[in-house]
C-alpha cells in the first residue's frame, strides 16, 4: 500500500530519532494531555473534553494514514475488530478522564496500567510469574497510602474500568494490526469512538464545546495524547522488541504522577510514590518473564523441529552427519 507524502515525512524523521525515545516521547504526551485536560472541565466538563479530543485525533489520524474502505472491506473480520477496538477506545477515554476529575492522575495512570499487566500475566502456570503479581498487589495497597488515604470509590471504581477496557483495546489491537497495514485501522477506530462519545459528549457540554479556550485543549489533548503517541509507537514497534517497548511504557505510572504534581498540582504521599514504582517494576517483571517463556517455547519447537527433520518418513532415525 502507497503512503501518504506526510506519513512518508513522519517516518523520515522518525527514522532519524532512535525507538526508546519515540516511545518515552509518547508516554510523555500521553500524561501531559490527561494532566492538561481537566483545565477545560469547568466549561465542557470531562465528556465534552473527551468527545472533542477523540473527534479532532480521528480527523488528524484519517488525513494522515487515508484510510479507504475498499481495504476494510477486503480483508474478513477487519469491520468488526476495527468498530470493537473503536468502541473500547471510547469507553477507556470516558471512564479515565472521568477518573482524573475525582483522584489523583498518577493513580489513576498506575490503576490503568493494571489492565495490560494481567494480559502479561495471562496463561502463566509457573510459581515464579505469581512474584510480579504480589509486587503489583503490595503497590495496589500503597496507592490507597497503606489504607489510610481517602480515594473517592467511583474515582478508583472509573479507574478499573478503564483498565479494563484498555486491556480488550491492546487485545483487539493486536489483531488489527495484522490484518491492516499501517494506521488505517486506528484511524477508522478513533473516528468510530468520538461517534459513540457524541452523545454522551454533546448531552453534558452543549454549547460550550464551541468555547475557544476548550477547543484549544482538545486540540492540545487530542495531538499529544492520541496522534503523537500512537503514532510514535507505531514506528517504535517497527524496530525494536515488545519486550523492550513494554519496559519502556512501563514508566507510564510515574510519567501520570509528575504531570500530575506539575500541571495539577496533585500531591502524593511516600507510599503512594512507591506504590506507583512497584506496579511498574511488576510490569518490568513480567515483560522480562514473558520474555523468558516465549524464548523457551522456541527453543522446545526448535528442538522438535530438528528432531522431526532427522528422521525419515518411515520413522528410522538419520545420523546428523548423514545430512
Amino acid at each position: 500500500m502507497q503512503q501518504s507524502s506526510t506519513t512518508q515525512g513522519l517516518s523520515s524523521v522518525t527514522d532519524k530519532v532512535p525507538a526508546p525515545c519515540l516511545v518515552l516521547v509518547g508516554v510523555c504526551g500521553i500524561q501531559f494531555g490527561a494532566a492538561l485536560a481537566p483545565s477545560a472541565y469547568p466549561q465542557a466538563g470531562a465528556a465534552g473534553v473527551v468527545f472533542l479530543r477523540l473527534l479532532i485525533a480521528g480527523v488528524l489520524l484519517c488525513l494522515l494514514w487515508r484510510p479507504r474502505r475498499q481495504n476494510l472491506s477486503g480483508v474478513k473480520g477487519a469491520w468488526g475488530t476495527v468498530l470493537a477496538a473503536g468502541a473500547l477506545l471510547a469507553g477507556h477515554h470516558i471512564t479515565f478522564f472521568e477518573a482524573v476529575n475525582h483522584i489523583p492522575l498518577g493513580i489513576v495512570a498506575t490503576i490503568e496500567f493494571l489492565g495490560p499487566f494481567t494480559i502479561a500475566l495471562a496463561g502463566s502456570r509457573r510459581a515464579i510469574d505469581l512474584l510480579p503479581a504480589c509486587l503489583a498487589a503490595g503497590g495496589v495497597f500503597l496507592l490507597s497510602d497503606g489504607g489510610n488515604a481517602s480515594l473517592s470509590v467511583t474515582g478508583l471504581a472509573l479507574a478499573a474500568v478503564a483498565a479494563t477496557c484498555w486491556a480488550g483495546y491492546i487485545l483487539v489491537a493486536a489483531r488489527m494490526a495484522t490484518r491492516l497495514s499501517g494506521g488505517q485501522g486506528l484511524a477508522v477506530a478513533m473516528t468510530w469512538a468520538a461517534l459513540l462519545s457524541a452523545p454522551y459528549g454533546i448531552a453534558h457540554a452543549g454549547s460550550a464545546l464551541l468555547d475557544t479556550h476548550v477547543l484549544w485543549v482538545a486540540t492540545v489533548v487530542a495531538v499529544a495524547s492520541s496522534v503523537l503517541p500512537y503514532s510514535l509507537n507505531l514506528e517504535a514497534l517497527r524496530r525494536i522488541p515488545p519486550r523492550v517497548f513494554g519496559v519502556l511504557t512501563s514508566l507510564e505510572p510515574a510519567a501520570g504522577a509528575l504531570f500530575g504534581l506539575l500541571i495539577l498540582g496533585q500531591h502524593l504521599h511516600l507510599p503512594q510514590w512507591l506504590g506507583i514504582a512497584a506496579v511498574a517494576c511488576a510490569s518490568i517483571a513480567a515483560t522480562y518473564l514473558g520474555a523468558g517463556k516465549r524464548r523457551a517455547a522456541r527453543t522446545r519447537a526448535t528442538s522438535v523441529s530438528a528432531r522431526e527433520e532427522s528422521t525419515d518418513p518411515n520413522g528410522a532415525h538419520i545420523p546428523q552427519d548423514a545430512h
